[in-house]
């Protein structure tokens, strides 16, 4: 890159210090500094004169931003794992590479996952606002008091055996959790060896027969709505369900009927399906102690952010020194 013009990157949010000094070092980069997301006219000021656009899962490039696009705009370098807040087909069409970040988020999200799988049934938000919403009005241990539900013996059925689907399997089998999970595609004999993990090519049956479904499925047209009032309506009256992949996976108004009628137990939510915006009613259900809600943190960490900036950094620098960038997403040729 030292023998050409440097790039002109256009970023949409901030990211963490390190990434943002290492990018205005390489290339001529515009930053967020505070943070506001960037209206829909600014994204189109944009890529009419930036060479990369580096947006996240929470811009929305869509097939008529990228035809605004001008013909210097060259790479659409995500900050993000997913890539479906971005149409890959149109920018393939205008001639435009996109990338994403894959593979730094697995341990972080299979992280939070577990943390709500413990969370949930074990009511550790409900205990913690005893304390902090009436201080001084505990009054001490009783045997009866508070009383959850043990996850040691149960059984899990993982929908999305991939990187996150795996790690989430690792860990809950670490806390005396069996492993049941549903793919596209059987995982290999040896993770189901290591994980004594249990195959199920049909969801219906899988979610009959698990305590705690855990949603890590990409979110595609495929998996919109997976979890209907149908699929609901298949799960036992004592289970709990656990999203940290997409909001849209989940019906979520179904949701809270299950959940208002004791058709399950309770959920663990980091993602929504019209997010910013939360639905009212989980909010209220989550004032009951049915549903924890968090605020999508579930790659939230200093280390995942900073790797993720740096997948984004290799990218425009490996395009623009003319290869294959390593995280190239292609269209879809089905």
């Amino acid at each position: 890159m030292t023998n050409r013009k440097r790039p002109r990157v256009y970023i949409t949010r901030k990211l963490p210090d390190a990434v943002e000094t290492r990018m205005r070092e390489l290339f001529e980069a515009e930053l967020n500094v505070d943070d506001k997301p960037r209206t829909r006219e600014e994204l189109i000021a944009a890529v009419k004169t930036a060479d990369v656009l580096v947006p996240t899962v929470t811009d929305r490039i869509d097939a008529a931003l990228i035809a605004e696009a001008g013909p210097q705009m060259k790479l659409i370098a995500s900050f993000s794992n997913g890539t479906d807040h971005i149409d890959i087909d149109a920018a393939a069409k205008k001639g435009i590479t996109v990338t994403n970040t894959p593979n730094v988020l697995t341990e972080d999200t299979a992280d939070m996952t577990m943390a709500l799988i413990l969370a949930v049934p074990r009511r550790l938000v409900q205990g913690a606002r005893v304390l902090m919403d009436k201080p001084g009005e505990w009054e001490g241990w009783s045997p009866t008091w508070m009383l959850g539900r043990r996850i040691w013996g149960k059984r899990i059925g993982i929908i999305g055996m991939g990187r996150i689907g795996t790690a989430v399997a690792r860990r809950a089998k670490a806390f005396g959790l069996s492993i049941h999970y549903h793919n596209r595609k059987r995982a290999n004999p040896a993770t189901e060896e290591e994980l004594e993990a249990t195959y199920w090519d049909s969801l219906d049956q899988m979610l009959a027969r698990v305590d705690i479904v855990s949603v890590n499925c990409p979110s595609t047209p495929a998996t919109f709505h997976l979890l209907s009032a149908r699929r609901l309506a298949l799960l036992q009256p004592t289970s709990y369900v656990v999203n940290t992949a997409r909001g849209d996976i989940i019906d979520e108004d179904a949701l809270v009927q299950a959940l208002r009628a004791g058709k399950i137990a309770g959920a663990g939510l980091d993602v929504f399906e019209n997010e910013p915006a939360v639905n009212p009613k989980l909010v209220k259900l989550a004032n009951e102690g049915k549903v924890v809600l968090l605020p999508h943190t579930g790659s939230a960490t200093i280390e995942g952010r900073t790797d993720m900036g740096d997948k984004v950094v290799i990218n425009i620098r490996t395009y623009f020194d003319g290869h294959r960038p390593p995280n190239r997403v292609l269209p879809n040729r089905g």
